[in-house]
């Protein structure tokens, strides 16, 4: 750690970090996702418990936490190092519920605020909450000198999770750890999976074999120190306490403690010793958390796929259903059944065809006797049309909104409630074509305003040359087959030609195109309704790639600013 001052070239990366991850989130229920969060939190209560705290205030006094396992004895050991009874001792188990800080009184200045763990609610000495793994009890004494804390942990395995989880946030906040064991369990997995976190992290730790019976620790002490130098911890400190009674006033005799008090109280008033564990537990949680920052990124990742994954069956099922319309709408679906029926009541299938071969003049007046009502009625033409539209348009609406309900329940999702159910949406598709239809009959009235067009658009009238446009756009006759194909095309080619009478080609073909266009935005529109509700959700989970970006961006600047990686 050359040049500039730590704080200065790494806080402000860690303050930045903490922001970020406030906006990290694991809304999605993926493979992941709850090791992601975990990752986060773990993360966070490190940056706010312990490494900001400490960065910005490196000579605050140093923060032993004293943790192990059930039963291990670390209420009777805190009371004897302190010489008195405040961390209580009982067969009952767990012992220790609420945390227990002490220190010297010149030191309350940096405890009795949020400095450090600033989720537990500050509360004096012997006081204890209804809800104790969510308050620290503050308790000063003479016994300890300045410069040094200790805390009283719950226990590591306790068989309430709020003390398990409240125990790991507690040793993560320390500056070293008193790790207490005894000769009956110092091989159990829990505590070696704790001190094998304490090597990765390279944290100043310290190991006290607690009550081991008389004879024994010759045989315990090398074997426990060998399980030690495995793991990396051979620099660990190793106290034995022996099994014995306890002394008049009901600790355990000071002979066994001293050597463990001398060590703390030595850190305490050396200030090198002090500097250099607070170093070297520092940058071994620094190192630690850009580890932990990479499974956060790449959990976060995972969320990113599924989002995407989950837009892409609102956009395949949106694009599926506008397909299927287009396809009906340029095949000329619409045109069959009860509209080509109309139709050929209307006009006749063998006597069109025939004028169609004598000449466009004789189509003309052909038309122009039906469309002034006098064979026939437009409007029930209309309504066969508008049935069919509106069946098409509803049909596909609901068959997109099903297919994205459907996949999202594979994801385990909750499925937001539909905006509209079937009658709703027929109402809307019929008021759709209603006003698609409306859109029509003032295109052609704007466009029989001109001098040229007005006697032969006065003599069709606008609802007629308004059908007529209807009739043109869904003209096409691919998929149509024998008859259909006869009646639908040769109804198609005299009612453009009707309309190339009135208007012209160029205004045909333009206003056959603004019709379509019109028709498919309004059913696109349509289709985006059923949709609407999941791309809100999805809208509403604040996923985005680029926390991704600017978190592995920070990992690397914090790595470079601790020397562990170029620029």
């Amino acid at each position: 750690m050359v040049g500039e001052p730590i704080p200065s070239r790494i806080a402000p990366i860690l303050d930045e970090i903490r922001r970020e991850l406030a906006t990290i989130a694991y809304p999605l229920p993926t493979r992941q996702a709850e090791e992601g969060a975990d990752a986060r939190d773990d993360i966070v209560h490190q940056l706010d418990d312990y490494i900001l705290p400490r960065y910005r205030n490196l000579d605050a006094p140093v923060l032993a936490v004293i943790g192990g396992s059930t039963g291990s004895g670390k209420s009777a050991l805190i009371n004897a190092l302190v010489r008195e009874h405040v961390a209580r001792s009982s067969a009952v188990r767990p012992t220790t519920r609420q945390p227990m800080l002490m220190f010297n009184p010149a030191d309350e200045h940096w405890f009795s605020d949020s400095r450090i763990l600033p989720e537990l609610v500050r509360v004096s000495g012997g006081q204890e909450s209804d809800e104790p793994h969510t308050h620290l009890s503050l308790h000063t004494t003479d016994a300890l000198p300045a410069g040094i804390a200790l805390l009283d942990s719950p226990d590591i395995d306790s068989f309430a999770q709020e003390n398990r989880e409240l125990a790991a946030q507690l040793l993560a906040a320390a500056d070293l750890w008193v790790f207490v064991t005894t000769a009956a369990r110092y091989a159990d997995a829990v505590p070696w999976t704790l001190l094998d976190e304490a090597a990765q992290r390279n944290i100043v730790v310290s190991v006290v074999l607690n009550r081991v019976p008389p004879g024994q620790g010759a045989q315990v002490r090398p074997d426990l120190a060998r399980r030690l130098n495995e793991r990396g911890l051979q620099s660990a400190p190793l106290f034995v306490i022996s099994e014995q009674e306890f002394d008049e006033l009901g600790f355990i005799r000071d002979g066994d403690v001293s050597s463990l008090r001398d060590w703390l109280i030595g850190l305490s008033v050396d200030s090198a010793s002090r500097v250099a564990v607070v170093r070297q537990t520092l940058t071994g949680a620094v190192v630690q958390l850009g580890d932990t920052l990479n499974v956060v990124c790449e959990t976060y990742d995972e969320q990113i796929s599924a989002q995407r994954a989950l837009q892409w069956d609102i956009d395949n099922a949106k694009e599926a259903a506008l397909a299927a319309i287009n396809q009906a709408l340029d095949d000329g679906v619409v045109l069959r059944g009860e509209v080509l029926a109309r139709w050929q009541d209307v006009i006749g299938t063998g006597t069109w065809t025939r004028a169609l071969e004598d000449g466009v003049s004789r189509i003309r007046d052909r038309v122009v006797t039906w469309f002034t009502g006098q064979t026939g009625d437009e409007h029930q033409v209309i309504e066969a049309l508008d049935e069919s539209i509106q069946t098409l348009l509803a049909t596909q609406a609901e068959a997109s909104a099903l297919e994205v309900r459907t996949a999202w329940q594979r994801s385990a999702l909750i499925i937001p409630p539909q905006e509209r159910d079937h009658e709703q949406r027929r109402a809307e598709a019929g008021e759709l074509v209603r006003q698609w239809q409306e859109e029509l009959y003032a295109l052609v009235s704007t466009e029989g305003e001109s001098k040229k067009a007005t006697a032969r658009f006065l003599a069709l009238g606008v609802n007629a040359i308004g059908l007529a446009l209807m009739i043109t756009v869904f003209s096409a006759t691919a998929g149509l087959a024998g008859g259909e194909i006869a009646v639908a095309g040769g109804t198609a080619v005299v009612a453009q030609r009707v309309l190339e009478a009135v208007f012209g080609d160029d205004a045909v073909r333009r206003m056959t195109k603004q019709a379509t266009g019109s028709l498919r935005e309004r059913a696109a529109e349509f289709i985006s309704r059923d949709l609407k509700p999941y791309r809100e959700m999805l809208d509403g989970l604040e996923l985005g790639e680029s926390h991704i970006v600017k978190i592995d961006d920070l990992r690397r600047q914090l790595r470079r600013a601790h020397g562990l990686e170029r620029a």
